[in-house]
């Protein structure tokens, strides 16, 4: 599919800011079965300065500064993406869990695509025993890599309830997995450090998710926000497996990628800097829509 999306983002703050420096992570990056055929980041205040690059991970940054005092600011993304994605493997055609763990430590090299990267604790992601042991219950000794991935993922939307007012994004992991409820961010990252729990690299993917579902199918979690999944890594030769555990499906045709990193810490839309006091409102719109069919 080929999809036009629109991000708005709008702070509103009680008292002018002097100035603004601040990180943004919209525009959605090239990646196996993505072509992003044109992508734009604007700003109100016009920023001073601008500087685009690329980060460790493969993630496209806009790097702006606003010298303007200002009472608002609206970023927002206008973007023309196509996906075509390659259908998921057969499970049981993946090498087993344990053949995976010993893989991704035997490698030898530091480019970001190695699963190195993707094993250790991250900030939002940290060690937690009671994740370890959920996610132990999908990985019996012998199991391939992907069916236990995907049991994992099914466990997940089953068991922990959709709930955009039970947690915010500064909820700790600890507390989504005990309250058994929230939101992608949430479920992406509780999957995530039970996988790393038991040595196998994941990786936190955020994006959207196609808006209106075509005719027939139910509309998915996610929808006119920015949304969260996991990349699971399988070994070669099927490298990263994206796994939706908000909805226990396989990304697909319907889902954009934005950024990849350890957690959200590494892929937050918009952080950064104001010089100013006072208390700041958020309001964020999200729209996602499809276009026409992938040549």
């Amino acid at each position: 599919m080929i999809y036009d999306i629109n991000h708005v983002t709008t702070y509103s703050y009680d008292a002018a800011v002097a100035s603004t420096r601040c990180v943004v992570r919209l525009k959605p990056r090239e990646s196996a079965g993505q072509r992003v055929l044109r992508a734009r980041i604007d700003a109100a205040p016009a920023p001073e300065t601008t500087r685009e690059s690329v980060d460790f991970f493969g993630n496209r940054i806009v790097e702006a500064t606003i010298a303007e005092a200002h009472e608002k600011l609206r970023i927002s993304l206008s973007a023309r993406v196509e996906v075509a994605r390659e259908e998921p493997p057969a499970a049981p055609l993946t090498p087993t869990w344990e053949t995976t763990a010993r893989a991704a430590t035997a490698m030898r090299t530091l480019s970001r695509e190695t699963p190195a990267h993707w094993l250790f604790p991250s900030r939002q992601a940290p060690p937690y025993a009671p994740a370890t042991d959920y996610a132990r219950e999908s990985f019996l000794p012998g199991r391939p890599i992907l069916e236990g991935a995907e049991d994992l993922m099914r466990r997940i939307e089953r068991d922990f309830a959709y709930d955009p007012d039970a947690t915010h994004v500064a909820t700790p992991l600890e507390e989504a997995f005990k309250a058994r409820g929230g939101v992608c961010q949430d479920f992406a990252h509780i999957m995530i450090a039970g996988l790393r729990g038991l040595a196998l690299p994941a990786a936190y993917v955020s994006g959207y998710i196609r808006t209106e579902p075509p005719p027939g199918q139910a509309r998915l979690e996610g929808a006119d926000a920015s949304h969260a999944w996991v990349a699971v890594w399988c070994g070669q030769p099927f490298g990263w497996i994206h796994l939706d555990p908000t909805n226990a499906i396989y990304a697909d045709d319907n889902h954009i990628v934005v950024a990849i990193g350890r957690d959200y810490a590494d892929v937050s839309p918009i952080d950064g800097v104001i010089v100013g006091a006072g208390r700041q409102a958020l309001a964020v719109s999200v729209d996602i829509k499809a276009v026409g069919a992938a040549q």
